[in-house]
């Protein structure tokens, strides 16, 4: 089944978790609101305005006036703050305009971050740091799920959790990124690579050599297959192998069953104890009891 494209559904449409009444509640349409008591968005995540591109704006709307309303709240002291619409009411500030046609909606905090969030990742000229950003903080400022964020944005899981995965690696590569040094291919890539010294000294390598995205997977697929080859490690990793598996045979003595330990490069895993049955189950539980006895 094809993800149906979030885009252009409107902001209503994509912020399903918030009170539809609550969204849909307008004071007036297209109310003309002076721009002195219009103040910015706190949950406003994009904090880079390209001043280019707001001077054309700005001469857009001389001429034409603001087409799409803002979007603003009441905040109970005569003044009003800016839902959505940040871009175009610096270019109306710009633009010498005293008034922007606006909608009032009624929204609270967790709605205004949703809305200032999502508005911010529909924006073509955003970069993939930002859109990462502002996907972390619907994860975690907004309680939704990888799934859920998944259907807001209507994006593929897959690419959401790329996104995501941006924000581990190292400061200097996301500044790169921002400032369109690396792409998001490169970004990918450099994922790959576990020590964040050699994410960098890659990174600088393809900057340095203009090094195409298949260029520099090949070359992280090389920088690997040194890793496994080098000697020292390789002895570390057998040792480390005949260690976890001694301690394995003499775990499945004690429990009867199979036990598998799960170890990453940095000594991180779990371990695995297998069961068949609900009654096996029971059983391997009841040996955690009398040993924590």
């Amino acid at each position: 089944m094809t993800k149906k494209n979030a885009l252009g559904r409107g902001l209503g449409a994509l912020i399903e978790g918030i009170d539809k009444e609550t969204l849909e509640k307008k004071v007036e349409p297209n109310l003309q609101i002076p721009v002195d008591l219009i103040d910015s968005n706190p949950f406003q995540p994009r904090t880079r305005f390209d001043e280019e591109a707001l001077g054309e704006l700005a001469a857009s709307i001389r001429q034409l006036g603001i087409v799409q309303p803002l979007t603003v709240r009441e905040t109970g002291t005569g003044r009003y703050q800016l839902i959505a619409g940040e871009r175009r009411l610096r270019a109306a500030r710009m633009a010498g305009l005293t008034h922007v046609p606006a909608f009032v909606r009624t929204a609270d905090d967790q709605a205004m971050l949703e809305l200032a969030l999502v508005e911010n990742i529909q924006r073509e000229d955003l970069d993939a740091i930002d859109i990462a950003i502002s996907y972390s903080r619907l994860v975690e400022e907004c309680k939704l799920t990888q799934e859920q964020l998944s259907e807001r944005v209507g994006k593929q899981r897959s690419t959401v959790a790329n996104y995501l995965r941006l924000l581990k690696l190292p400061p200097e590569i996301q500044l790169g990124i921002k400032n369109k040094q690396i792409t998001m291919g490169h970004a990918r890539t450099l994922i790959n690579i576990e020590d964040p010294k050699k994410q960098i000294k890659v990174y600088y390598k393809i900057i340095d050599e203009d090094l195409s995205v298949r260029a520099t997977e090949e070359l992280v697929r090389t920088l690997q297959s040194e890793d496994l080859k080098d000697p020292v490690k390789a002895q570390k990793k057998k040792k480390l192998n005949e260690d976890f598996a001694q301690l394995s045979a003499h775990l499945e003595r004690i429990f009867s069953s199979k036990v598998v330990f799960r170890i990453n490069e940095k000594g991180k895993g779990k371990i695995v104890i297998q069961f068949n049955s609900p009654e096996e189950m029971e059983r391997i539980l009841g040996l955690f009891d009398r040993l924590n006895s």
